[in-house]
C-alpha cells in the first residue's frame, strides 16, 4: 500500500460501501489539497452522499483507508469526525424539530459567539435562536447547519446540495464564503448540481459515476462539458428545448381557468396574490426567500388556511381544511423536502399506491389487479430505479423525488403543485422532470412550479409570476423570464436596472474569473 502523502489534506483510497444489492461505493478515491474548494460530482446515485457520510462517520464502508494530514483515521460516529476535523451539512437539515436553535447548538457543543457571527455573514442577522427548528423554513434550517459547521472551524468542511434549496441571495452568501475560504489551511469538498456553483468557486472536480471515482478534472471556463461527460458516460447536449410545447397552453388561453387565486393573505408574509392557473399550462413562481411563496403553496395544498382571499377551482369557490379536501379537487402536491412526502421504511411500489388506498370510501380489500398496472407505468414513464423495491430510503435523491411525482401521475392529473422538485437533483433527472411536466400539460394538466433555479424557467414554463413582499409584483413570458430580468423583478427593481455584481453571481449569468489552465483531466485520473 502507498504511503500516504501530505501533500493532500484529505485522502480517501479503495473506498466500498453495498446496501443488501445496491452497490454505493466500488473503489472509490477522493484527494483534497489544503486551500482548495473540490467539486464532488456524479449523477444521482453515483456515490456523493454516501462517500460523505464515510468520511464522516455515519455509514461504515466495507473497504478503504481515510487519511487525514497524512495520518490514517477512521470515524465510528459524527461526532468523532467532527473532533478529527471532518464536519458535512448534509442535505437534510441536522436539527432537532421540536427543539429551539439555543438547544440545538448545546447538544453539538457549538461556540455561541462564532455561531453568530457567520449567521450575520450568511445573511439571517434576524434569527431567533429561541424559535423552535420546526417552525423555520427549511432554507433558514440550512443556513443554520451551515453556519454551526464554521463555527468549530473544522479542517475539511462537506457541503452536500448547499444551495439547493436556497433563493440566489443566500445561495450568494454562501458562494462567498466557500470562495473566501480558499487558499487557507482547511478544505472543502462542496456537491453541487449546477455548474456555474462549480465553475464560480471549485479548482478541481473529482467525479463519481456508478460508485466509482472516473475522472478528476481541474475547473475552468470550459471544463463543464467534460465534467457531464464523466458523470453520465456520454456527451449530452443542450437542455430540453421547451420548443413548440407551449402552443397547448396558448390554445387554451380563453378557457376558464382550472385555478384562480383572487387576493389571497396569510397569518404571516402572504399579503394580496392573484393570479390564473389554466388547463395545459405550466405558470412559474420566482421569489426570494421569505416572500410568501411557502405560504402560498401551503394554502393551496390544504396544509394551512388563509387570512383573506378566495380559491377557485373551476370556477366554484373552494376552502380547505386539509390536504385530503384539496386531493378530492384535483389539486396535488409535489414538496421539495422527499423525506416528508414519503414512508421511507416501505416499498417504491406501496408509496406510489398510497393515493389508491386513501381513496377507498369502504372497507375491503385494495384490488392489485387495478392498481398494479397503473404503477407499473408510473415506474416505467418516470424510469425510477427499482433495485431497491424493499424499502424507499435505500434509493438515491433523485429516483426519491420521481416516487413522489409518480404517485400522481398513475392515476392522471388536473391541477399539480410543484415545489423545487428538481432540488438537488442531477441533469439527467431534471431533464426527465421536464420533459414530464411539459406532457402532463400538453395532456390538459395544470401545473403551478416553484424554483430556485431561475433557468428552469424558460425551460419548462409557459409564463411566470414573480412574489415580492408577499404579493405578485410582475408576470413574465416564458419567453422573456432570462435569469437577469427574474432576478431584477424578484428583488422588486425596475425593469433595466442595474443589478448588483452579487445577484448576478447568484444567477449564474456571468461566472467569476477563473483559471485559464486548458488541461481538463487530471494526471491523477491514471490512479483511479
Amino acid at each position: 500500500m502507498t504511503a500516504p502523502t501530505t501533500e493532500y489534506l484529505l485522502e480517501a483510497t479503495g473506498v466500498s460501501k453495498r446496501y443488501g444489492a445496491v452497490v454505493a461505493l466500488k473503489a472509490a478515491s477522493l484527494r483534497v489539497r489544503p486551500g482548495e474548494a473540490h467539486a464532488l460530482m456524479g449523477a444521482n446515485g453515483a456515490g456523493k452522499s454516501t462517500l460523505v457520510k464515510v468520511l464522516t462517520g455515519v455509514v461504515r464502508p466495507e473497504e478503504g483507508t481515510i487519511t487525514v494530514r497524512g495520518r490514517e483515521r477512521t470515524a465510528h460516529s459524527p461526532a468523532e469526525a467532527r473532533r478529527g476535523g471532518l464536519v458535512s451539512v448534509y442535505q437534510e437539515p441536522a436539527l432537532i424539530p421540536d427543539l429551539d436553535i439555543s438547544s440545538n447548538l448545546r447538544l453539538t457543543q457549538t461556540p455561541l459567539e462564532p455561531f453568530r457571527h457567520w449567521i450575520n455573514e450568511l445573511g439571517l442577522e434576524n434569527l431567533d435562536l429561541s424559535s423552535e427548528a420546526r417552525n423555520l423554513p427549511l432554507a433558514s434550517l440550512r443556513i443554520i447547519d451551515l453556519a454551526r459547521a464554521l463555527a468549530i472551524e473544522p479542517d475539511v468542511l462537506m457541503l452536500d446540495e448547499m444551495t439547493a434549496a436556497l433563493p440566489a441571495n443566500l445561495t450568494e452568501r454562501v458562494l462567498e464564503v466557500v470562495d473566501g475560504r480558499r487558499g487557507g489551511e482547511g478544505s472543502i469538498i462542496f456537491i453541487s448540481h449546477r455548474m456555474t456553483e462549480i465553475g464560480s468557486v471549485c479548482d478541481r472536480a473529482t467525479v463519481l459515476r456508478e460508485g466509482e471515482t472516473v475522472g478528476v478534472v481541474d475547473v475552468t471556463a470550459d471544463s463543464a462539458d467534460r465534467i457531464v461527460e464523466l458523470m453520465l458516460g456520454e456527451v449530452v447536449g443542450q437542455m430540453p428545448d421547451r420548443g413548440d410545447q407551449g402552443a397547448g397552453a396558448q390554445e387554451q388561453a380563453e378557457e376558464r381557468p382550472r385555478l384562480e387565486v383572487r387576493g389571497l393573505g396569510s397569518a404571516t408574509r402572504l399579503t394580496n396574490v392573484s393570479f390564473d392557473l389554466r388547463p395545459g399550462e405550466v405558470l412559474g413562481v420566482v421569489a426570494l426567500e421569505g416572500q410568501g411563496q411557502d405560504e402560498l403553496f401551503d394554502i393551496l395544498a390544504g396544509s394551512e388556511r388563509p387570512e383573506a382571499g378566495e380559491v377557485l377551482v373551476d370556477g366554484r369557490e373552494v376552502a380547505f381544511r386539509h390536504p385530503a379536501d384539496a386531493i378530492r379537487e384535483g389539486i396535488v402536491y409535489v414538496a421539495a423536502d422527499r423525506a416528508e412526502a414519503l414512508l421511507m421504511q416501505r416499498s417504491v411500489r406501496e408509496n406510489i399506491a398510497l393515493p389508491f388506498s386513501v381513496r377507498i370510501q369502504q372497507w375491503g380489500l385494495i384490488s392489485s389487479k387495478k392498481e398494479k398496472p397503473k404503477v407499473d407505468k408510473a415506474i416505467e414513464t418516470l424510469q425510477i430505479d427499482t433495485r431497491a423495491l424493499s424499502e424507499v430510503r435505500l434509493l438515491s435523491g433523485g429516483n426519491q423525488q420521481k416516487v413522489t411525482i409518480a404517485r400522481w401521475v398513475a392515476d392522471g392529473v388536473e391541477t399539480m403543485l410543484c415545489f423545487d422538485p428538481t432540488r438537488g437533483i442531477d441533469i439527467r433527472t431534471k431533464h426527465q422532470i421536464y420533459l414530464l411536466l411539459r406532457e402532463l400539460a400538453g395532456a390538459g394538466a395544470a401545473i403551478l412550479l416553484y424554483t430556485s433555479e431561475l433557468s428552469e424557467i424558460q425551460l419548462a414554463c409557459d409564463r411566470a409570476i414573480v412574489i415580492f413582499g408577499g404579493k405578485v409584483v410582475a408576470e413574465i413570458d416564458a419567453s422573456d423570464a432570462d435569469e437577469a430580468t427574474l432576478l431584477r423583478a424578484a428583488h422588486n427593481l425596475p425593469s433595466g436596472a442595474q443589478l448588483p455584481e452579487q445577484m448576478v453571481h447568484a444567477a449564474g449569468t456571468d461566472e467569476r474569473a477563473r483559471k485559464t489552465n486548458n488541461e481538463q483531466n487530471s494526471p491523477e485520473t491514471s490512479d483511479q
